[in-house]
């Protein structure tokens, strides 16, 4: 028996090539065959070969001609946005959102959904994230579109099966989330994939954000917990088993708050969204937890903005300590942007000032090595993004939908 690496076979080679031929085109949009040629070095006859699969998949349309060149007309080729829609969802301590988005990257729905995260029980949270999806996916069928693929984002420890292990803002351990969702689903003829949130808020940032592009970059959350997507070197960094980014349990004050992680002084424990509100507005916990940040978020900011000094004071340590755990970041990693996300970017104009600062002087690096430290321009739910973004990856990494002459087969 062979061992060791094989060599591809031609269907590897052609996958590859449709794949590489999709990219040029989702850049380079509107372009031509002769175009991709040139750019590629794949030969003209293979490259006519190539979109004309592409064109059979409704992964490529042609989009008429351009007389803005040397010599014949040539017809120009885009995304063909209209065939399949993806879908994320995101589950946050207090909402879910969910997003479809269709191949050329637009938007087809985007909803926001209530959600009681603490409350609920594992199973139950299950039914009510498939109720979301089906609906999602019903909506994405009615306006004449295959579902690419559905992936949820817990913010917690997910592993590369779908099992969430740890999730304290949910109050979860070790659940199959995937297995969950696919029964409850009944078995979709989609794929169903568990991912951790801030993961895949950061491919929605490298993919759909204001640094889209960016080779090097993180998403901070800000929810009820921090957890930090990593992109390097234009790759998601999910690590051995997927648990990577848990940037929230840094211990940086022994002596600091308890944490739920069962430790003191985490980030979390100092500057996340609760701790933010306990700090800012004491009276905010006085019937019980708060379960639904928005309202009091406002209240913060509203503070803020009237410059209430005890709010501007907490706002800043609080960007302190944010500064602290990204220079962190930038000591291992030197990402060229971090990007603060969630709850963090109303408050944004109050933290990033002393943000900035501590990053500055806690890098090793002049000049923080170069790390940009700003707020995401992505709206809520950017792991819901990401999810959706997720499915559409793997289309542009060679994982191709059957021609539509083979759809029945």
């Amino acid at each position: 028996m062979q061992s060791g690496p094989q060599p591809a076979d031609l269907t590897d080679v052609r996958a590859t090539n449709l794949a590489v031929v999709l990219r040029y085109v989702r850049v380079h949009a509107p372009c031509s065959r002769a175009d991709i040629a040139a750019a590629t070095g794949l030969n003209k006859a293979t490259v006519s070969s190539l979109v004309a699969d592409l064109i059979d998949r409704r992964l490529v349309r042609e989009t008429g001609l351009t007389e803005h060149r040397i010599g014949r007309p040539a017809t120009m080729l885009v995304i063909d946005g209209d065939a399949y829609a993806a879908i994320g969802i995101e589950i946050s301590a207090d909402h879910l959102t969910a997003v479809a988005l269709d191949l050329a990257g637009g938007e087809v729905l985007s909803w926001q959904r209530a959600f009681t995260g603490l409350a609920a029980t594992p199973g139950r949270a299950a039914s009510t994230v498939a109720a979301l999806a089906s609906r999602a996916a019903a909506r994405v069928v009615r306006q004449g579109r295959q579902v690419l693929g559905l992936t949820v984002g817990v913010p917690g420890l997910v592993d590369h099966d779908g099992r969430v292990s740890r999730c304290p803002e949910l109050g979860w351990s070790d659940v199959d989330l995937r297995a969950d969702l696919q029964r409850a689903l009944r078995n979709p003829d989609y794929e169903v994939v568990v991912d951790n949130d801030a993961q895949l808020a950061a491919l929605a940032e490298q993919r759909h954000g204001q640094h889209a592009g960016t080779a090097n970059l993180v998403h901070l959350t800000g929810g009820a917990g921090i957890g930090a997507g990593l992109v390097v070197d234009g790759r998601l960094l999910h690590g051995a088993r997927g648990f990577t980014g848990e940037i929230g349990h840094l211990q940086l004050d022994p002596a600091g708050p308890p944490c739920r992680c069962g430790a003191n002084g985490c980030l979390e424990a100092l500057a996340g969204i609760p701790a933010l509100i306990r700090r800012v507005l004491p009276d905010a916990e006085a019937d019980g937890p708060v379960t639904d940040f928005a309202p009091e978020i406002d209240r913060v900011r509203a503070a803020a903005r009237a410059e209430d000094p005890a709010t501007l004071t907490a706002l800043a340590e609080i960007g302190r300590h944010l500064g602290t755990g990204v220079s962190i970041l930038a000591n291992l990693i030197n990402p060229e942007v971090v990007l603060l996300g969630g709850y963090f970017v109303p408050l944004a104009p109050w933290l990033l000032p002393a943000a900035q600062a501590q990053l500055a002087a806690r890098t090793v690096a002049p000049q923080a090595g170069g790390t940009q430290l700003t707020a995401s321009t992505l709206a809520g739910g950017a792991a819901a993004i990401g999810g959706a973004a997720r499915a559409i990856a793997a289309i542009d990494d060679g994982r191709m939908p059957s021609p539509t002459n083979k759809a029945a087969d």
